[in-house]
């Protein structure tokens, strides 16, 4: 059984190495293709290529490809075709045959490769790393011969020492022989030579002749340490190993930072070296690198680098510090100081802290000392007074001399302010910053500092203050420091001389577009007739660059019009405005919008807003009440008081004239004394001018003049009770009048009466111009006829009243101008005469006079 096993294993692996047989050797079964006069030809040369069919295999047609593109085409069972100009390379060549009824067939192919013959290596070069390295050679084989090409390495030397060593491919251009050289013949010589073969031909490189110096190349140096003398940060040694027979060293060294190096050749130096002029706290990098003879042969390799730093020094150079005030009330004001750190070469060391001294030098010499490790610090300082500060860094070996600078204000002068400051993009990091001197300087200026922050702090963080220092014959500045695309910046030009400080500001930003949104309006309220619209600012993610303006828009509602605005410069303290064209009783839309250089926002929110207009009333009233004002003290003063009342009894019409006046009624017939029955009457009010009558007739009263309080508009069958009038108002002694009860004797009752009768006409007839003591007034001219006939002038009935005595006063205190209107219309308030006892009427005088005075 297990003879049977072996015999299948032994058959089954002779089956199928006979299979891989004929598969590699039956490649092409149903043909041949061959390239004369070979497969690998030069540049240039023909090639025939012939394709024919085996074990009697019939075709129609067979077919010749080159690079799968037909070349030629035969009938019958073999096919042959030159071919010539084949490019540099590989060419594939193809034959196929067509029968009856089948498709193409593949029959076999051939691959043409084209080539040159190789040119000589040149550059051939060799050595030997460290004593115990081994000899390697390079070379340069120079244009691709696109055929199979062999390098061989061949080393002669003395006591016939010959290497050899090879290599296949264009790629081959260095042979390491893996034997090494020993210096026990130093001068002794050896030759090299490569040589380049290949089917075209071969081609070899020139002798290379070389002695073990010139091609042994030390190993590079290592264990590189160094030290410094007494902490000394300029003073250093450096040391390091390296292999016993080199001679010649080379050091080179130069700071982190730095893309330059120091060089420095080292001579039988027994691996180490002194080094005098290094920067303090500074970051080094050293390397160095060894030779085995002073003319020959190669440098090494550089070793690996040493980087360390040197110690401290005290600091150099000041600091380069700037300031801002800010008051605070009448006799407080707060002090921020900023300064920069120092270079590292000026710094030399770590900065421990800042020593500030804050001094006032003119008054009370007070002095204020801090220390921080900030770069800024801030006081609050009395305003009076000449102050002084002083800045200093500390580092561990010492401090740097101090900064001083007085603190003034730095705009106060303004002939010293630059004009026409601007500030435009340069690109998405920097900003230019350009102006013109201050015009009217009294004295030059030494420089100008150019001072940004941002116009828009986070909450979080307080905006950093930067500043740029500028020569006074410059007139313009490229900021980059912490300078950021779409962000607005506040930039100061500050302009320093001896006679003062001025200052311009302006925004500007490194990049802007159309801000994102617009501010959100938050109220609008009704003030003063108009509307106060209050908003939020544009937040400051959205503001895109500087604002330039706002806009507020506004249209009535549901109206197809285009809206109105106006337009506001932007300002961070300002939010809000009043607009006075809204019409009252109108309902509006209002909505904002904000402007950069690159275009306008998007709308903000809309507000609907109606004015009611309860404010107009408020002129009005306050113009009555001056109005008022004067008009009161205009009528407070009796000439222009009299004035007016002249005034408006000239132009009242005559139908218009109050009731016609009883004299007996009169305030003056009851407050002159009656003497012995008689009335005594001033002189002021006896005219001057009597008339003489034409036409005398006595008047003949046979009763006795008996004077006696009477109430006018009352009637003989209802008197009312005493102190009121017939409609119940309190009647004043204003309106008491005096009747004519009995009469005394003939004669004087004549006399009197016609003195009476003669006063009546004085009284009847006074004009608006009368006055006492001026009897000569025009006086109205009273018609004989005048007092009617059906009517009594004075009450027809009156009762029996006990007897009133009018006070005794003055008659010329209470003789004040009166107007007296007469009225050719009978008063609807007197009543006719009726019989009632004994009484005096009117119709029994006649008047002989046409004119009282003429």
């Amino acid at each position: 059984m297990a003879l049977a096993v072996r015999e299948c294993t032994l058959a089954l692996v002779f089956i199928t190495t006979w299979l891989l047989i004929k598969a590699n050797l039956d490649v092409c079964p149903e043909g041949d293709v061959t390239a004369m006069p070979s497969q690998e030809i030069s540049l240039g040369s023909a090639i025939n290529i012939s394709c024919s069919l085996k074990n009697n295999i019939s075709a129609t047609r067979l077919i010749l490809y080159k690079n799968k593109k037909e070349i030629a085409s035969h009938r019958g069972d073999s096919i042959s075709a030159p071919v010539t100009d084949l490019p540099l390379g590989k060419t594939v060549f193809d034959c196929k045959l067509v029968s009856a009824n089948t498709a193409k067939r593949h029959v076999c192919g051939v691959e043409v490769s084209v080539g040159v013959v190789p040119e000589q290596p040149q550059n051939l070069s060799c050595e030997q790393k460290g004593e115990n390295g081994t000899v390697a050679c390079m070379w340069s084989p120079g244009r691709d011969t696109h055929l199979n090409t062999n390098y061989m390495l061949q080393l002669n030397g003395p006591k016939n020492l010959t290497l050899q060593k090879h290599c296949n491919g264009h790629y081959c251009k260095r042979l390491d022989l893996e034997a090494s050289l020993t210096p026990e013949l130093p001068e002794s010589m050896y030759t090299a030579k490569i040589t380049a073969t290949n089917r075209l031909g071969n081609s070899s490189s020139l002798l290379s002749t070389f002695t073990f110096s010139d091609i042994v190349r030390p190993l590079p140096p290592w264990d590189i340490r160094i030290s410094f003398l007494n902490a000394s940060s300029s003073r250093c040694t450096l040391q390091w190993k390296d292999e016993g027979w080199v001679l010649l060293n080379r050091l080179r060294y130069r700071p982190h930072s730095s893309r330059f190096w120091n060089m420095v050749n080292i001579t039988n130096a027994q691996r180490k070296h002194d080094l005098l002029d290094l920067k303090p706290f500074t970051e080094y990098e050293f390397q160095i690198s060894s030779k085995l003879h002073l003319y020959q042969g190669s440098w090494s390799e550089w070793s690996e680098s040493l980087r360390v730093q040197t110690p401290e020094a005290e600091p150099t150079g000041t600091l380069d510090v700037w300031y801002t005030k800010q008051y605070i009330d009448y006799n407080r004001q707060q002090i921020s100081v900023f300064w920069k750190n120092l270079s590292m070469s000026e710094a030399r060391g770590q900065m421990l802290c800042y020593r500030i001294t804050l001094q006032e030098v003119t008054g009370k010499k007070i002095t204020l000392q801090n220390i921080t490790s900030h770069t800024s610090w801030t006081w609050v300082i009395p305003r009076n007074g000449t102050w002084t500060v002083a800045v200093s860094a500390v580092n561990s070996r010492g401090s740097s001399l101090p900064t001083r600078i007085e603190i003034t204000d730095l705009c106060s002068t303004g002939s010293l302010t630059p004009h026409k400051v601007s500030a435009n993009s340069e690109d998405m990091k920097d900003i230019v910053v350009a102006w013109q001197p201050p015009r009217n300087a009294t004295s030059a200026v030494q420089e100008y500092v150019v001072e940004w922050k941002l116009l828009h702090p986070e909450a979080s963080m307080q905006s950093p203050l930067n500043w740029l220092r500028v020569p006074s014959y410059n007139v313009s500045a490229l900021i980059s420091e912490n300078i950021k695309p779409y962000v607005c910046y506040e930039i100061r030009v500050h302009a320093l001389s001896e006679g003062g400080r001025g200052c311009s500001c302006v925004h500007g930003s490194s990049k802007n577009k159309a801000p994102l949104s617009g501010p959100h309006i938050n109220v609008i309220t009704e003030e003063s007739g108009g509307a106060l619209v209050s908003w939020n600012h544009v937040p400051v993610q959205d503001q895109m660059g500087c604002i330039l303006h706002y806009r507020i828009y506004w249209k009535e509602q549901d109206a197809r019009s285009l809206p109105e605005f106006c337009e506001i410069p932007y300002s961070p303290s300002q939010n809000s405005l009043p607009i006075n064209k809204l019409h009252a009783r109108v309902t509006y839309v209002l909505w904002m919008t904000a402007l950069t250089a690159s275009g306008e926002s998007p709308p903000g929110n809309e507000r609907g807003f109606c004015l009611q207009g309860k404010g107009t009333w408020k002129p009005f009233v306050g113009s009555s009440i001056c109005i008022a004002i004067v008009i009161v003290g205009i009528f407070s003063t009796q000439y222009f008081r009299q004035k007016v009342f002249v005034l408006l009894s000239a132009l009242k019409p005559q139908w218009c004239s109050t009731e016609i006046p009883d004299p007996a009624n009169s305030t003056w017939a009851k407050k002159y004394p009656i003497v012995e029955g008689r009335m005594q009457l001033p002189r002021d009010w006896i005219p001057i001018a009597w008339c003489a009558p034409e036409e005398p007739e006595p008047l003949v009263i046979n009763e006795v003049l008996q004077v006696t309080p009477i109430f006018p508009h009352s009637q003989c069958t209802n008197w009312p009770k005493m102190g009121r009038g017939v409609q119940g108002h309190f009647t004043s002694k204003k309106h008491i009048v005096y009747s004519a009860s009995s009469l005394p004797p003939s004669r004087a009752v004549t006399a009197e009466t016609r003195q009476l009768a003669d006063l009546y006409k004085v009284l009847g007839s006074r004009g608006p111009d009368s006055r006492p003591g001026n009897p000569a007034s025009p006086l109205t001219v009273l018609p004989v006829d005048y007092l009617p006939n059906h009517e009594g002038y004075l009450p027809s009935n009156v009762e029996e009243l006990p007897p009133q005595e009018a006070p005794l006063t003055d008659p010329l205190e209470e003789l004040e101008p009166q107007h007296i209107s007469l009225s050719i219309f009978a008063s609807r308030s007197l009543h006719p005469l009726t019989s009632c006892g004994e009484k005096l009427t009117l119709d029994q005088l006649k008047m002989g006079c046409d004119s009282l005075l003429h």
